[in-house]
């Protein structure tokens, strides 16, 4: 059977419902875009970074691509790995909290939605936290919030510039206030971060909204995106019942917030290294030793 023959049957065989597989997965082999409809190799896809070479579309990566795609090879040094939520308020909606934290660690090989570590890009010294959307949708609960600001406060000790790649739906709602008093913790010590004249990036991915975009996704002193994320504190129908009016289509997207000002600029993912690397040299920042005490 030819390549076009293996194609047709597939399609064929998708309209009248004898294959319920969706063309993105099929064999493991192949992705879809869902923006261009696209077929490529994963092997390939991944070689660009995970961004479609027919339209650009960025495809959603995890937290261990992404500091791939940062990092010198072999520099990232994980911090305070041991860190793992509990269940305070013994939540229970639909399933017991405790059971959806075991599910996630157990799909993920994460103990919560973000990694944070120090790591070198081109040499230089940089403290990196990276959320990770597979997690419980990278929702901030208490380790989420405590290992961020440990890491602020290392990279404060040590006179790091930082790195936060932000991906959430915002605070842990199983967690309640303990989640949203994240938000003032994180926000404490990069305030400490900025008195001490040290330079803060955070890089807003699809997406970063609700309590996360209402703290320290928006307190960096140059605020990079993605092409297309969704950044946004509530979601569109909300906004529009509250305003009564229409939004535009595009609201919420990386690019209307460049257009008005709440993102400096836009940086496709194969870009990025680059961008860092020259945003790092211009602030002065230089190769330090990494080695923890």
């Amino acid at each position: 059977m030819s390549l076009f023959d293996w194609f047709a049957d597939r399609r064929k065989g998708q309209s009248t419902g004898k294959i319920t597989q969706e063309p993105e997965e099929g064999d493991g082999l192949w992705s879809k875009c869902p923006e261009c409809g696209l077929l490529v190799y994963v092997k390939d896809l991944k070689a660009n970074a995970s961004v479609c070479a027919g339209c650009g579309h960025h495809h959603r990566i995890d937290s261990e691509e992404r500091i791939a795609l940062i990092a010198d090879q072999g520099s990232f040094e994980a911090l305070n790995e041991a860190l793992e939520p509990t269940d305070p308020l013994s939540f229970k909606d639909r399933r017991f909290y405790a059971d959806r934290l075991r599910e996630s660690q157990a799909a993920t090989g994460l103990r919560d939605g973000v990694v944070t570590g120090l790591c070198r890009v081109d040499g230089l010294a940089l403290a990196l936290a990276v959320m990770d959307f597979r997690f419980m949708g990278g929702s901030m609960g208490s380790v989420v919030g405590e290992k961020i600001t440990r890491l602020v406060e290392e990279a404060t000790a040590r006179h790091l510039p930082l790195l936060i790649v932000c991906a959430s739906g915002g605070a842990r709602m199983q967690e309640g206030m303990l989640s949203l008093m994240q938000m003032a913790k994180i926000s404490g010590a990069l305030e400490r971060h900025r008195e001490a004249e040290l330079l803060y990036v955070p890089l807003l991915t699809h997406p970063t909204t609700g309590g996360v975009t209402a703290s320290f996704a928006m307190l960096g002193d140059l605020i990079l995106a993605e092409p297309k994320a969704l950044i946004g504190f509530a979601g569109r129908r909300v906004i529009e019942q509250t305003l009564r009016e229409k939004l535009p289509d595009n609201f919420q997207t990386a690019e209307y917030l460049q257009d008005h000002g709440f993102v400096d600029t836009i940086v496709p993912r194969n870009q990025l290294r680059s961008t860092l690397t020259n945003l790092l040299r211009l602030h002065g920042c230089k190769p330090k030793e990494l080695t923890s005490a």
